[in-house]
């Protein structure tokens, strides 16, 4: 196995995986980059629990002191969430540097996907993935996660993309990039926050069954990871045009201060909390949760044999 020398899997995913059982990805950048304390360890907690709930297995994802691991104790959920902005965020590029020098760093969608792949886990549940940021025609601003899913086989369950992003422009790319949008009981693409962008998914499922057999074929013929959309609970969504005012200040203080790269997304976050009165962050922690208790469904739909 490729990185298996940098790679620690924990004995309970192991043991799933073993016996071909449901396992869900987490990534770690929405513990230490995306909230603040506590509320970052509550969320994780959450949707660990949810995820055992449901049937599966959680297997959050981090590196931690120079090793990638694959599941984590609940000291090491808390280490994270304490230690939040002061660690690094690890896209696929910064991988190879944290390793070598020992660091501990929370994994993005990108580097998440790539440890998920590397451990043999198929299903991964995020809160919204990176895209093409608005203004990218100038600053060539485009997430590493469009790439990485064009190349994994990891099937992302998720609540569309961040509204900070161009939409429009983040599914142009995935289209180019020949990953499968696949909208989970809706035929719209959602916004994070909101239910709809506007915009259409490639293909619709309406059951956990239907995306399993999906992800079954995909990974059968080798071509790269899926996108499967699925909206935040409707009593938990913000509608876009409120939260265009709150991202549009938010970019504008970000132009103010120079803030870009990948630094951008966890500043824009933060802004929009403050905008918000926390609203934001109440409705991010429902859609992580929401995409945790879907993922946990499909993975098991996807350990069961296929009835044809």
């Amino acid at each position: 196995m490729p990185g298996a020398a940098h790679l620690k899997i924990s004995d309970e995913v192991e043991a799933a995986l073993g016996m071909d059982g449901a396992v869900v990805a987490l990534e770690s950048t929405i513990i230490t980059h995306g909230m603040p304390f506590p509320q970052n360890l509550e969320m994780a907690s959450a949707v660990e629990a949810i995820v055992r709930k449901a049937g599966a297995v959680p297997a959050t994802i981090a590196i931690i002191d120079g090793t990638i691991r694959v599941g984590l104790a609940s000291a090491d959920l808390e280490q994270l969430a304490r230690a939040g902005g002061t660690v690094a965020k690890a896209s696929r590029r910064d991988v190879a540097a944290l390793l070598s020098a020992g660091k501990t760093a929370g994994t993005t969608v990108a580097t998440t996907m790539q440890a998920a792949d590397m451990a043999g886990i198929r299903v991964f549940a995020t809160g919204g993935i990176g895209g093409v940021h608005r203004g990218a025609e100038t600053s060539f601003d485009i997430s590493a996660d469009l790439e990485e899913l064009s190349r994994t086989p990891v099937a992302v369950v998720c609540a569309g993309a961040k509204s900070i992003l161009d939409i429009p422009k983040t599914l142009e790319a995935l289209e180019t990039r020949g990953v499968p949008v696949i909208g989970y009981g809706t035929d719209e693409f959602p916004a994070f926050w909101a239910r709809s962008s506007g915009q259409r998914v490639d293909h619709r499922v309406d059951s956990a069954e239907g995306a399993a057999d999906i992800i079954r074929v995909q990974m059968m013929l080798g071509m790269g990871g899926i996108l499967i959309a699925n909206p935040i609970p409707e009593a938990d969504a913000i509608a876009m045009d409120e939260m265009e005012t709150h991202i549009a200040g938010a970019l504008a203080d970000a132009e103010a201060q120079s803030i870009s790269r990948n630094a951008l997304t966890p500043f824009l976050l933060k802004r929009i909390f403050e905008r918000t009165g926390g609203k934001s962050l109440k409705a991010n922690i429902a859609l992580v949760e929401h995409n945790a208790r879907v993922a946990a469904e499909i993975a098991v739909a996807l350990a069961r044999e296929p009835d044809r």
